[in-house]
């Protein structure tokens, strides 16, 4: 089998409109290493976006996967239930912000996970409004497309989309938007557009995934949960792309001196298995009367399984620390490169959360230079991701269980790229 062979039939039997990054097909995975169906190895920075902290095929998970599918594979949980969804639920609700009581409501994706915030803030509140931030990325349905702060590829050809959804600016420092800017935009909000009172939640992501890896200051968080608790907002966190232990916390939101009402997450939740949740504040996710939330496949009996696996591998081996050792390397590596590579205007992130913004001489987003380290790390076997409004911006997701050895290699074809 060759990839050439297999570009060819993906592109007569699938639609564009699923972009594909890399040329070449996958064969088989371990850990932070990969191999194409031609027995070519590549280093994976990427995780799956973020998906796999864990590595490609733990151990403990392939085996909890397997010891479930010799019991049963799927019931419906909302037609015959399993202890295991109410076990995980139980170990979230210990494990996720807010020293009060909590519930947790499984689903599949991402996205799911986002529109069932918005559906239970909205049950909660009996308001409308929903507001989300410029750069923000919250999935590819239609409310999340209406979320999500960045047009291409995401929203265009696709509209119109739901109302009552509005956006301010997120602090960007490099960009010139301050907090104080991003807080005067969303009175300004309730001055023009939507009467807070109307407002059911404001969302947001404490570190900006495919915004660009752009971290939410601390007062700027503790600002959005003062004017949620003064106008009886609820603040949901969508933490899908930072949580299981990318930043150096289990949740990011644990970085900060206030609390969300609602918590999204998926990605890593699962080490690859597709499944997501929603927790918060036990009343409010009571709001919805019973049928309003599920889905055919929420909380499917393997995914959970694994999930399991997945919050006793990141205790055991104590990964959420090796991630931000990881992230602190990484960090110090880029910051040794600076005076050799101009084009570096910022390095940023928390934890084994990171990323490196390219600029041009006059200050301006490059992304072609962008481009060009991505194609040349690929080309020596580092697969990388780019990210940001601009596309400027290469972010960093390497697994957690990443072997120092294969660090180093990594950093070291990165560093090539960088100097060309």
């Amino acid at each position: 089998m060759k990839n050439a062979d297999l570009v060819r039939r993906k592109d007569a039997a699938t639609p564009r409109g699923v972009g594909v990054m890399c040329n070449f097909y996958a064969e088989r995975a371990e850990n932070a290493e990969l191999w194409d169906v031609e027995g070519n190895r590549y280093i994976d920075f990427a995780a799956g976006i973020a998906v796999l902290n864990t590595g490609h095929r733990h151990p403990r998970l392939v085996q909890a996967m397997q010891e479930q599918m010799a019991r049963f594979t799927h019931t419906a949980y909302q037609i015959v239930p399993y202890a295991s969804y109410i076990e995980l639920a139980e170990k979230i609700n210990v494990r996720a912000p807010g020293a009060f009581a909590k519930k947790t409501a499984f689903f599949t994706t991402g996205a799911e996970a986002v529109e069932n915030a918005v559906k239970i803030a909205r049950a909660a509140t009996g308001r409308p409004g929903v507001i989300a931030f410029a750069g923000g990325f919250h999935g590819r349905t239609m409310m999340g497309m209406a979320l999500t702060g960045k047009v291409v590829p995401y929203k265009v050809g696709f509209g119109p989309f739901p109302s009552d959804v509005f956006h301010a600016p997120y602090p960007y420092g490099l960009h010139g938007v301050s907090v104080q800017d991003s807080i005067d935009a969303l009175q300004q909000l309730f001055k023009t557009e939507i009467d807070p009172k109307r407002v059911a939640a404001i969302i947001f992501e404490p570190v900006q995934g495919e915004g660009g890896f752009n971290v939410a200051p601390a007062e700027f968080v503790r600002a959005l949960r003062a004017i949620c608790d003064e106008h009886g907002i609820l603040l949901i966190a969508d933490e899908v792309q930072t949580g299981f232990g990318r930043t150096g916390k289990l949740f990011a939101m644990e970085h900060y001196d206030v609390v969300p009402d609602l918590t999204t997450m998926a990605k890593s939740l699962a080490g690859g298995m597709p499944l997501s949740a929603v927790c918060g504040r036990a009343e409010v996710m009571d709001a919805p009367a019973p049928g309003g939330l599920g889905g055919t496949y929420s909380g499917n009996p393997l995914a959970v399984a694994s999930a399991l696996a997945v919050l006793d591998v990141l205790e055991s081996e104590k990964l959420i620390e090796r991630g931000a050792a990881l992230g602190r390397r990484l960090q110090d590596k880029l910051d040794g490169l600076r005076s050799r590579v101009p084009e570096i205007g910022e390095v940023r992130g928390v934890g084994a959360m990171i990323a490196v913004e390219f600029r041009k001489a006059d200050g301006s987003p490059d992304p072609d230079f962008t481009k060009q380290v991505q194609s040349r790390a690929l080309e020596k076997g580092l697969l990388l991701l780019s990210c940001g409004v601009y596309g400027n911006v290469i972010r960093f997701l390497f697994p957690l269980t990443i072997s120092d050895a294969v660090m180093d290699e990594g950093l070291g074809i990165l560093a090539g790229a960088l100097l060309r």
